[in-house]
């Protein structure tokens, strides 16, 4: 794996868990009370995000290969693995009602 690579597996890490972490909506507006929707949209303009990032790295090494469906199926089920972690300390860890 080249260094490029492991920038971008680092960031589609921290952009998968951030938006669990905290109670800002994208990082910027402080809401009483974020919403599954608030983290669901965070989720995927993160993961649309890290999409043009490995497009832009990949095209930066070399020619940029076509994907069927099933690549971008796999690569979705990967990107939420890696929220899994932020997404249990956020809904089961912690309780139903703490924050």
């Amino acid at each position: 794996m080249t260094a490029p690579m492991y920038v971008l597996l680092a960031v589609a890490l921290v952009c998968a868990n951030l938006p669990f972490v905290g109670n800002r909506w994208f990082g910027v507006k402080k809401l009483p009370k974020k919403r599954f929707p608030h983290h669901l949209l965070e989720l995927v303009a993160g993961f649309l995000f890290v999409g043009a990032l490995a497009y832009a790295l990949e095209a930066q090494s070399g020619a940029v290969h076509d994907q069927g469906w099933a690549f971008y199926v796999v690569v979705l089920c990967l990107y939420l693995i890696f929220a899994f972690p932020a997404f249990v300390l956020r809904y089961f860890w912690h309780g139903r009602n703490r924050e």
